[in-house]
């Protein structure tokens, strides 16, 4: 049985370590104030939207395209928030928000440029967009180099190679900033930084369950059918992989590549 975004919400505000820390430095980059409205897009369960509340006495919204993530926000939302199930390419905001958090979601866009222009339209005049999220093809070598056994093993190899991945990822800040440069903004900051972090084996697979396995084990993302053996021969795989990357402490050294770009409506 495959897994997407809706199969796993309920487990994802205990799981996402990962999203939450590299979230930090985005709110940073936003500088969120006391009176501000804010959009969080690809908002998942609603932790980090929650905390934006906290922030603002402006109007809050959490938007997420997938529905058993935008029921898990909408149960969990204190007051002050309301949340909206639709994509970034299907938003119709018009120049309502003075700022757009968008954390760890970036990757999942499927028309970028169209997703961005609706950004666009959504923000104020000098309203600003800060993302967060996995860039480079090498967006993580720990999860890469697992995936390389998946790819070759005897129980998953053909099933695997039907799978294409649905990710946007780009090579450079550069190609980052001029996205946002064609839909209009002019972006101050854009920046790929490494992030090291260490983990128990269980703890980088609880990690990739919460966001990558919602591609790799995604039935969507597959052009043949994947069944639970699939799913148990992929998982184990990926533990036996995971734990020959600790090191003699029996940690393993978590490596993902992340952009944090800001950028302004001027």
């Amino acid at each position: 049985m495959g897994t997407d975004f809706s199969e796993i919400a309920a487990r994802y505000e205990r799981d996402s370590l990962i999203q939450k820390s590299a979230a930090e430095k985005l709110f940073g980059l936003l500088a969120i104030g006391g009176d501000d409205d804010v959009l969080d897009l690809g908002c998942g369960t609603g932790n980090l939207t929650r905390k934006i509340r906290g922030m603002t006495g402006g109007r809050v919204v959490g938007v997420d395209p997938r529905e058993g993530m935008a029921r898990e926000a909408a149960n969990q939302a204190g007051a002050g928030i309301s949340h909206v199930d639709m994509g970034a390419e299907e938003l119709g905001f018009e120049n309502e928000f003075d700022v757009i958090f968008c954390n760890s979601a970036f990757q999942w866009f499927r028309d970028p440029q169209a997703a961005l222009r609706n950004c666009f339209s959504t923000l104020r005049k000098g309203g600003r967009m800060g993302i967060q999220a996995p860039a480079r093809q090498a967006y993580c070598p720990n999860f890469l180099s697992a995936i390389e056994r998946v790819a070759l093993d005897c129980r998953t190899r053909e099933t695997f190679a039907g799978f294409t991945p649905p990710w946007l990822f780009l090579e450079t800040a550069a190609e980052y900033e001029s996205l946002f440069a064609n839909a209009g903004f002019t972006v101050p900051f854009a920046k790929i930084e490494e992030l090291k972090t260490q983990h128990t084996t269980d703890e980088v697979l609880t990690i990739f369950e919460s966001g990558a396995a919602a591609g790799y084990l995604n039935q969507a993302f597959y052009n043949s059918r994947i069944d639970d053996a699939y799913g148990e021969y992929f998982r184990k795989i990926l533990k036996e992989a995971f734990a020959g990357q600790a090191g003699e402490h029996g940690y393993v050294e978590l490596v993902f590549n992340r952009i944090y770009l800001l950028a302004v409506k001027g």
